[in-house]
């Protein structure tokens, strides 16, 4: 009898490749899982986005409850579980590297430069977080400007525009920027977590789990074999024939780790995003916000 298959969604986030290599690859159909992989919601992202916080693209799949699998930098998977929007897991982690880009003519040469310059970052979400916790060790708060431009596609193009001198990237936009001549600033890499609904089975999250961990991997013992994968990632107005990429050249992009964070850094998390102003959280209990898939 053939295996029956638990039905469920996820959503890439654009800066991995792993939830395209297990569908390609047959790691979810190994784990037990049949997962739609929703695209529209990663397109939506790629996109300008001037909604607020709770109306942005990746916000209505959990405010409306789908059931939905995502990821997001871990300040905004902490925050957004804590101000109601779905609960974090504590149990695995990704690494996705990250960096504010210039144009080549750019008098910018250093961070400190970026005093009081408009960054263009997605609201709350990695890039956004990232501006603050990088830039504070050179500059004082109120000289670190990040403006709400939205998704990924609209960053890099509101730098290649001239509307922003500098943009907060992450993969693959960071390849494609250098592809494009951009000068980066300062580059580092930061953590993310997943984002589930509050009511997703902790076996069925531990299968996927196991998915992303064979993609992983798989990844790393045969990078070239994957990086055609990056196309999903590319905005579709980056998709024109006027752009030619090097896929091979966009490197692994954000990486799948099987072990949790620690509670010390969780409340290093919160108090971070609240020094900030990026947090509406009414509750920061680790017990309300988080969704443990560890095995008992």
């Amino acid at each position: 009898m053939a295996q029956s298959l638990t039905k469920i969604e996820a959503f890439p986030t654009g800066m991995r490749l792993h939830e395209f290599i297990a569908e390609r690859e047959g790691f979810f159909k190994a784990e037990g899982l049949d997962v739609t992989l929703r695209r529209d919601i990663l397109r939506s992202q790629m996109v300008r986005w001037k909604d607020q916080y709770k109306e942005r693209p990746q916000d209505k799949v959990y405010l409306e409850q789908q059931g939905v699998i995502g990821s997001a930098c871990a300040w905004g998977s902490v925050c957004n579980a804590g101000s109601g929007m779905g609960k974090f897991v504590p149990d695995v982690h990704g690494i996705s590297p990250w960096g504010i880009f210039v144009r080549p003519d750019s008098k910018i040469r250093s961070p400190k430069d970026l005093a009081n310059v408009p960054i263009a970052v997605g609201l709350r979400a990695g890039s956004h977080f990232n501006v603050p916790y990088r830039l504070e060790k050179y500059l004082p708060l109120d000289q670190i400007k990040p403006v709400n431009v939205g998704g990924f596609g609209e960053r890099l193009q509101a730098l290649l525009d001239g509307r922003f001198e500098a943009a907060s990237l992450l993969p693959p936009q960071i390849e494609m920027a250098r592809q494009l001549g951009l000068r980066p600033i300062i580059e580092n890499t930061f953590k993310t977590l997943w984002w589930v609904d509050a009511r997703q089975s902790p076996e069925v999250l531990r299968a996927y789990f196991r998915a992303l961990d064979r993609a992983e991997q798989a990844l790393t013992a045969n990078l070239q074999a994957f990086m055609p994968l990056w196309e999903n990632s590319v905005p579709e107005e980056f998709l024109s024939p006027k752009y030619k990429w090097d896929y091979a050249k966009f490197g692994h992009g954000e990486r799948f780790v099987h072990a949790p964070i620690s509670r010390a850094e969780y409340e290093a998390i919160v108090d971070q995003a609240e020094r900030w102003k990026m947090s509406d959280m009414t509750t920061r209990k680790f017990e309300e916000t988080a969704l443990s898939v560890a095995a008992e």
